[in-house]
């Protein structure tokens, strides 16, 4: 195995940014054993030839863990992972404009007694706010080397890979220069001595281990902690805890004052400050964003170029797939001879799989505009402004990023509750971010809009001969059902937390980052990531779906001279569309719709996949494009007639997929998140109770306003 180093840091400290550029595209992404905590691993090639093994934890403010990131972090750097090794050397990232705070996790990481490396980063924006770190002085004073490093011009880069090329044999750390009070150093040491003798524990992280379950509240959130070890040790903490309390003595803040008289001396000696720092872009900037009235319209209006431009930016490529697509169906129809194989290739693979990949374009738009929000620093702004508005409902500030990434995937966002301390907010939070509209319901906006909306503008102007469309009615409808699955997610917040998870709210305590042009390699990285999870997931669970909708759709098979309408109604998958066609009439969706329904609680995207199957086994011309699945739904009709899909059924459809929690893999990351299936049971039904009426209510107030 390649030596393990670890990257470790502070949130916002610049460290994802500095593993990519140390690491390039040898990366790899997984879970960590038994958690849905992700596991960053990446390849770093040393002058000598010797490959690293760089490992990006998660961001933690201190080794006293208040989340399961931080808690995954924390036994990674002790050891306590048993399928990960436990790191040979630290790389340290420190942002050199929030030097103080970034110092007592480095003095924490120097307790564990492995080699390290301070890799020192933000010294542009520290410059920017008046001042300056002294690299040389840090490393005298911390006794480990410090490297200045701009990982996005790769200044520094050269020297951080000649250092970490000596790392695992540099000397160690040097003793501890903070000292706690006598009768705490006293506790400490013995509680140490015990760990060592009955765990094994090395010295460094046996004091370690002692000083942060001494400095922890004996409180339920921290009982992981301590259960880690046998009942006497157990026995012992509780008993120093008693003790300490009767000599007065606040474990908790006196271990914090310590290390923060240390830092004090540190800093002292290594940064210099202009008597008055100047107005920095960040406060100008915050002066408008943050500002009661022109915040929130600069957010709302953010959403809604966002919406326009999934609808007007995705044309152009969804076109050159559209045609990738039908060249393939050519090219395969003319090599592979005509019979069941051809049907199975091109109208069922083909057919489900280009029908959902068409839609890449506009899902990598979203991903990128919420990777731009997160570089540029103003996704903390726009959690600040939500939390007036979130702790209503009882959620947390920190619930909106979740929720945010919500609108790309619910995967994401419901493990991103993590960084959430109360555990009622999180357990909220994760209730109610699958209402969020993810990117998998962006393919069944999409070919719903563009069939059954007009593309009219609705606002704009003219230049000259021209009429410029800042939002049109697609982009309006499309922005609507985004809307809708915002105001979804806070009433259900509301009233879940009036009775159900009925709590305070809770405190909300956010680091605001300064704003800073985007690293686009850094976002261009997680844009490849996010196409290449799409496209593994096109080719595997809507390949899979798809061919098993074209063998149900296709089978039993009917005489050559039956009509294709009632060959699918004979179907397998007819049958099932008819056997839950009573429940779903009353909502306006035919037999038809009803096996895209059942098809897509697999994925919500597989619905068009299943349209196109469906509507590809009755179509006469070769055609497998979505505009042929648009047009096949267009001239769709009922038994007496009338149209199947008009645009009241349309918005019903839409509203449905809204609010019904459609994903089996959402369901099954709530399971482990909430450890058993109540909860997700639950997240089934109300959600699924809630898609049925509101599309009833829909359907019924068009239906009274003259829609059909």
């Amino acid at each position: 195995m390649s030596p393990v180093i670890a990257l470790v840091g502070n949130p916002n400290c610049g460290k994802t940014t500095l593993f990519n550029a140390l690491t390039g595209l040898r990366q790899k992404v997984a879970n960590y054993p038994g958690v849905t905590v992700e596991r960053k691993e990446g390849a770093l090639s040393l002058p000598s030839g010797e490959i690293l093994s760089l490992i990006d934890l998660p961001g933690l403010y201190s080794l006293t863990p208040h989340s399961p990131d931080e808690q995954i972090a924390r036994d990674a750097l002790l050891g306590y992972l048993a399928d990960s090794p436990r790191p040979e050397a630290i790389v340290n990232v420190v942002d050199a404009s929030n030097l103080e705070r970034n110092l007592y996790l480095t003095s924490q990481l120097a307790d564990l007694g492995l080699p390290m490396v301070v890799a020192l980063t933000m010294g542009d924006t520290a410059a920017r706010r008046g001042t300056s770190v002294d690299a040389a002085a840090l490393a005298e004073s911390l006794g480990v080397p410090v490297v200045p490093v701009h990982a996005a011009s790769r200044a520094g880069i050269q020297e951080l890979t000649t250092k970490l090329a000596t790392l695992r044999s540099a000397p160690r750390p040097p003793l501890r220069q903070w000292h706690l009070p006598e009768v705490v150093e006293a506790e400490a040491k013995e509680l140490a001595g015990l760990l060592t003798q009955r765990h094994q524990l090395s010295e460094e992280v046996a004091f370690a281990e002692a000083v942060a379950l001494l400095g922890m509240p004996e409180e339920p959130k921290h009982a992981a902690q301590s259960a880690r070890w046998d009942q006497e040790i157990q026995s012992h903490l509780h008993d120093d805890h008693l003790r300490l309390a009767q000599e007065g003595v606040d474990t908790v803040t006196a271990i914090a004052e310590a290390r923060y008289a240390d830092i004090a001396r540190i800093v002292a000696r290594a940064v210099h400050r202009l008597e008055t720092p100047p107005t920095t872009v960040t406060e100008r900037l915050d002066r408008i964003f943050l500002h009661r009235f022109w915040g929130y319209a600069i957010f709302l209006g953010l959403m809604l170029v966002l919406f326009q431009a999934m609808f007007t930016w995705a044309e152009v490529p969804k076109g050159w797939i559209e045609g990738g697509m039908e060249t393939l169906g050519g090219w395969l129809r003319g090599i592979v001879p005509a019979g069941p194989l051809s049907n199975l290739l091109i109208d069922g693979a083909l057919s489900g799989v280009g029908n959902t990949v068409v839609f890449l374009p506009q899902i990598l738009l979203l991903f990128l505009f919420i990777s731009l929000l997160e570089d540029t620093g103003y996704l903390a702004r726009a959690a600040f402004l939500m939390d007036r508005l979130m702790s209503r409902v009882g959620l947390h500030g920190k619930s909106f990023i979740p929720l945010l990434s919500s609108y790309a995937c619910a995967i994401p966002g419901i493990l991103a509750t993590r960084t959430i301390e109360s555990p009622k907010a999180r357990l909220l939070t994760i209730l109610v971010a699958p209402l969020m509209s993810c990117s998998a319901r962006l393919p069944v906006y999409g070919v719903l809009i563009a069939a059954f909306i007009p593309a009219r503008s609705v606002l704009g102007f003219e230049l000259g001969t021209h009429h410029i469309t800042l939002l049109s009615l697609q982009g309006a409808v499309l922005f609507s059902m985004y809307t809708l699955g915002t105001i979804a997610t806070y009433g259900m917040a509301a009233l879940f937390n009036r009775i159900l998870l009925k709590s305070e709210a809770p405190s909300f305590l956010l680091e605001m980052p300064p704003y800073r042009k985007p690293h686009f390699k850094t976002v261009l990285f997680r844009i490849g990531e996010t196409a290449l999870q799409f496209l593994q997931r096109a080719g595997t669970v809507i390949l899979a779906i798809s061919t098993v909708l074209w063998f149900l759709v296709s089978h039993p098979t009917q005489p050559k001279e039956t009509p294709h309408a009632v060959a699918m109604e004979r179907s397998y998958a007819g049958q099932l569309g008819h056997a839950i066609e009573p429940v779903i009439r009353p909502l306006g969706f035919d037999w038809k719709m009803g096996i895209g329904l059942v098809a897509s609680f697999a994925a919500r995207e597989v619905f068009v996949s299943t349209m196109g199957i469906i509507y590809s086994v009755e179509a006469e011309d070769d055609e497998k494009t979505s505009q042929a699945v648009r047009a096949q739904m267009q001239r769709e009709t009922r038994a007496d007639g009338s149209p199947a899909y008009t645009p009241l059924v349309a918005i019903c459809l839409m509203v449905y997929y809204v609010l019904a929690m459609q994903c089996m893999s959402t369901v099954a990351v709530v399971k482990r998140e909430t450890n058993g299936w109540k909860w997700p049971l639950f997240q089934i039904g109300y959600m699924t109770a809630l898609a049925w009426l509101t599309t009833l209510l829909v359907r019924l107030i068009g239906l009274a306003l003259g829609y059909h």
